[in-house]
């Protein structure tokens, strides 16, 4: 069965919910012992044939009958396409790229996730300096009226790691963010920092991220990440980080 469950899945996967149909159709009609011939001529291209001639051999290793297998196939279409509507990801990359991958830059998804927010915006990063497009995407959100929180790595002087006072930086540029530290480190956490980058928008969009929010990260260093867009992920960080808040685990400065 887990052959079989794994010849759907694939079929599901790479073809159409129309070229699935039309797969189940024939299904209908045929016979596992006769599934090779039956299905092999229902889709065109050499990938699709290969992998209804996977599908075929499992189900002749099964009793499953036709009419189960059709209807298996049209509900794992429907549900694995309704899964993609609903959440979408996209790799994010900056530094030296390639002819045979596309991805998006740091810079346009950040600002695609604060220039999405209408209510509420959640940035982590460890350091954040010379970021002038950001700064400008960040107080444009305020001025909408989107809540702004951010989390990050308090100076040496504060408690923290770095040398520089990003917080203060920060409170600078974008004074209508609600800025945090994590400062009571205890336990295993003793001495721990946060290198955490990740942005997320009301609940809806999220991406994470190796940058920080620098200049040499949107421009010039290899940094990758990940945009996502809708399911359960964005309101999960999104709930993860706020409870930080709520738990007093990070507190504001």
């Amino acid at each position: 069965m887990e052959e079989l469950l794994d010849a759907i899945a694939a079929l599901v996967a790479l073809v159409s919910p129309e070229k699935v149909r039309a797969v189940a159709g024939r299904v209908r009609q045929a016979e596992a012992s006769k599934a090779t011939a039956a299905l092999s001529s229902v889709l065109g291209t050499p990938l699709a044939r290969t992998v209804v001639d996977k599908l075929a051999a499992a189900w002749q290793n099964t009793e499953i009958a036709s009419g189960e297998l059709a209807s298996m196939l049209i509900a794992a279409s429907y549900v694995y396409n309704k899964a993609a509507s609903e959440q979408s990801t996209e790799l994010v990359w900056t530094g030296p790229t390639t002819p045979f991958v596309s991805a998006r830059r740091t810079e346009q998804a950040l600002l695609q996730v604060i220039n999405s927010s209408e209510q509420s915006l959640f940035i982590t990063s460890f350091v954040a300096y010379d970021v002038s497009s950001v700064v400008t995407a960040l107080n444009s959100a305020n001025d909408r009226g989107v809540r702004i929180m951010m989390l990050l790595e308090s100076s040496q002087e504060h408690g923290g790691s770095i040398n520089i006072d990003v917080i203060g930086k920060m409170r600078a540029l974008v004074p209508g963010a609600s800025l945090y530290a994590w400062c009571d480190k205890s336990g295993d956490f003793v001495d721990g920092r946060v290198h955490a980058k990740v942005a997320v928008a009301d609940n809806a969009s999220c991406f994470i991220t190796s940058a920080n929010l620098t200049g040499y990260a949107m421009e010039k260093n290899m940094e990758a990440g990940v945009l996502i867009s809708g399911g359960r992920i964005p309101r999960l960080m999104s709930e993860h980080l706020n409870s930080l808040l709520d738990l007093k685990i990070v507190s504001a400065v």
